[in-house]
């Protein structure tokens, strides 16, 4: 199964059992393709798992997206502005009256998946509704989920089999999983669905692929698509020595906002849950050095071209 870059949908899986809908979304950013890869495998195990037996049940539905479609057809991140910062209303209202014609860019990304996510809403009632997006990061040992911070989403996190960030998705504003918490589809009848953010490791690595496809066929078994022993094969590949040393859950404690202009240069070598030091020299801009506010974790270490966020730091 492969993705034409015309493609919005990339597989979808119902069953005629009553259940809950889970929306997967892949290649947010355009240069992420890991999660694309990542459910082309997932539905294709379940096409498989349908056919050679009978008695499978899935209940409710999965349904996976391209995010970024410009993006991820010439794996570029974005092409006028990050689709993950540029959820809000105002932002929607504005590509919703805009001219079909004169359409491009994020505005026509998100008013693809803003349709594309209400019709598959409103089209019954669901028992459940959870978005999971996946992601990965520019450095190395990027494994860890980002709730909502909201309790099931939290106890959703728990389940994927990585370290849970909490306070780091209120931190950063736009993102598709605030605007559907904060009843941004609630014309298509759901006002606060459960939501969380899956990073699986570095960009090209192929292990990054596994753990998104681990994550998401551990997903569909905590919220009762599946059953707990369905698709087994996939439970092995969430796998990262780094994580016995690391607490199951964390919470962010800083972030460092870039902009284009302050030439930003990460120095080389940080992975991310590296410990690092209050006045350790972490990166450099305009300004000259940039010095870590305080002890911790150093979290997704920015080493690419485009970004809004130079590092962040847990504990």
């Amino acid at each position: 199964m492969s993705v034409h870059p015309s493609q919005r949908i990339i597989g979808s899986i119902e069953g005629d059992a009553p259940g809950p809908l889970l929306i997967v979304i892949g290649a947010m950013h355009g240069n992420e393709p890991a999660g694309v890869q990542a459910l082309e495998m997932v539905f294709e195990a379940l096409e498989t798992v349908r056919k050679e037996h009978p008695s499978f049940v899935f209940r409710g539905k999965l349904i996976g997206l391209v995010g970024n479609r410009q993006g991820f057809l010439i794996r570029q991140r974005f092409l006028q502005q990050d689709l993950n910062r540029v959820w809000t209303r105002e932002y929607l209202d504005q590509a919703q009256a805009t001219p079909e014609d004169e359409l491009k860019g994020e505005p026509l990304e998100v008013l693809e998946l803003y349709n594309v996510i209400s019709n598959e809403l409103s089209r019954r009632d669901w028992e459940e509704v959870v978005f999971l997006d996946l992601h990965t990061t520019s450095a190395e040992g990027g494994l860890f989920s980002i709730p909502t911070d909201e309790e099931k989403s939290l106890a959703l996190a728990r389940h994927l089999g990585a370290p849970a960030i909490l306070g780091l998705f209120s931190s950063v504003g736009g993102t598709l999983l605030g605007f559907a918490e904060q009843g941004g589809f609630a014309d298509a009848g759901v006002n606060c669905p459960i939501g969380v953010a899956f990073e699986s490791g570095q960009h090209e690595s192929q292990q990054a692929i596994y753990r998104a496809a681990a994550s998401v066929v551990r997903c569909l078994r905590a919220i009762g698509n599946l059953q707990s022993d369905d698709l087994p094969d996939f439970m092995e590949f969430i796998t990262l020595p780094v994580l016995t040393s690391i607490p199951p859950v964390l919470r962010f404690c800083y972030a460092h906002p870039i902009k284009p202009e302050d030439a930003f240069r990460m120095r080389p070598g940080y992975v991310n849950f590296q410990p690092i030091q209050k006045g350790e020299h972490l990166a450099d801009d305009v300004n000259g050095p940039i010095l870590a506010p305080e002890d911790g974790l150093i979290l997704m270490p920015l080493y690419q071209t485009k970004g809004a966020d130079g590092f962040f730091i847990v504990r």
